[in-house]
């Protein structure tokens, strides 16, 4: 899954299908779980100190928040083949960089959008300093992005292959 500068967001259909998928539970079951919990805290009484109604509330906002990120997303998205394996950097590759030359100073990452992070593997935005340095580069290629106190820094593109979930 990758975003372009265009606002869209490129999805394999595993990808799509998954977040489809979540936003019609959030739509849904969950809404209606959530109302539940409103309308029994909401009989408890005063609702100024009422713990559960609050909590509620506040889970219901975060609940809507993600349907509306969902939604837009979704609203957005044009599904695709994963990227392929010609050694160009791109969206949805698993890209390995060493830093300034040092072979030994090696990050891995995923060129992805947030969506598509996970605990297996730091994922960095195609948009992000970095990822907007790399993309387009060849394994092998030097490329330069600009750091949050306004210096420069060069990595190495030693992989870049498509990421298999």
């Amino acid at each position: 899954m990758t975003q372009t500068s265009e606002n869209v967001t490129w999805l394999t259909q595993e990808a799509y299908n998954q977040l489809k998928a979540e936003l019609e539970y959030l739509s849904g079951p969950a809404r209606t779980e959530i109302a539940a919990k409103i309308a029994a805290a909401r009989e408890e009484g005063d609702l100024r100190e009422n713990g559960g109604y609050h909590a509620a509330k506040e889970e219901q906002g975060k609940q809507e928040l993600r349907v509306r990120q969902l939604t837009q997303l979704l609203e957005n998205a044009k599904v695709g083949e994963a990227p392929a394996a010609d050694g160009a950097v791109a969206p949805g590759m698993v890209v390995t960089i060493a830093f300034d030359g040092d072979e030994d100073d090696t990050l891995t990452f995923l060129l992805a959008s947030r969506e598509y992070a996970s605990s297996d593997i730091e994922t960095y935005s195609p948009q992000s300093p970095l990822g907007s340095g790399v993309n387009g580069k060849k394994v092998g290629e030097d490329a330069e992005y600009e750091l949050p106190n306004g210096k420069f820094a060069s990595v190495k593109i030693l992989e870049a292959k498509p990421y298999a979930a």
